[in-house]
């Protein structure tokens, strides 16, 4: 087990993200931790990573940078960026909690096989520290409003790090599109599904050579309401605990037998 419930007064709080040092949500974020600790770090690319996964960058050297007092940028992926703070910047006072995102826009369902937000914090959970990935749902064509996720991420922060997690466990919050008044309270909740790439754009570039682009149209969506999809949708905000070991223990078993 991690070492919870924490003393946030007291912790070393280490955030990424995977929109850059740049966006907006991490400027959020940094907020939200700083009514937590007096002892906030930042370590995040120094462009947008979206949709990296947990990729780490092994053909080339990285490039650490130095931005302002406990604030780097990377030239990498969101996984580099909590690799080097642990293992490097900060490796004689390793933090006691990361804090990813905030993300322009919602990691649910099957978001987060493909979320750089999710890959931070499962980064930091492989290196033995507690972490936890947090996104904004985003209505199509509408304008980020972070007010719902600076106003209720240090509740539910302090919520979820007062209870003890298996050190394979991370947490993932979403904050719905709606404003801190209009939440339908704090869900704790399993991912549904919906997937990305439904929707293929084939076009030209302007030298005549055909390109594809993977569109935003998901396809059907669980929206069951035990799922982070539902809360979200319908104004809450979702509290999902993702597990890192993907053993399928059933399959397992049975796959046992026919080699017998």
């Amino acid at each position: 087990m991690f070492a919870l419930p924490l003393d946030l007064a007291s912790a070393r709080i280490l955030i990424s993200n995977d929109d850059g040092i740049q966006a907006a949500g991490i400027r959020t974020l940094e907020r939200i931790a700083r009514t937590l600790s007096d002892d906030v770090w930042v370590v995040a690319p120094e462009a947008e990573q979206s949709a990296a996964s947990h990729s780490l960058t092994i053909h080339r050297p990285l490039r650490l940078r130095q931005v302002g007092d406990k604030r780097y940028t990377v030239d990498g992926t969101p996984t580099d960026c909590v690799l080097l703070a642990i293992n490097h910047i900060l490796r004689d006072h390793k933090p006691t909690l990361v804090l990813s995102g905030v993300n322009h826009g919602s990691n649910i369902g099957e978001d987060v096989t493909y979320s750089g937000t999710i890959a931070a914090a499962m980064e930091a959970t492989l290196l033995g520290v507690p972490a936890i990935a947090l996104s904004q749902h985003i209505e199509p064509g509408g304008p980020p409003d972070w007010e719902t996720a600076e106003r209720l991420g240090p509740e539910v922060i302090r919520k979820a790090v007062s209870v003890a997690w298996p050190k394979n466990v991370l947490m993932n919050v979403n904050f719905p599109a709606v404003a801190p008044d209009a939440v339908t309270g704090i869900h704790i909740v399993r991912h549904g599904k919906r997937k990305i790439g439904d929707e293929l754009f084939e076009r030209l570039d302007p030298r005549g050579r055909p390109y594809i682009w993977i569109g935003a149209l998901r396809g059907e969506a669980e929206v069951a309401e035990d799922t982070d999809i539902h809360v979200v949708l319908n104004g809450g905000i979702s509290v999902t605990p993702l597990f890192l070991d993907l053993t399928h223990t059933p399959t397992l078993q049975t796959l046992k037998q026919a080699f017998v």
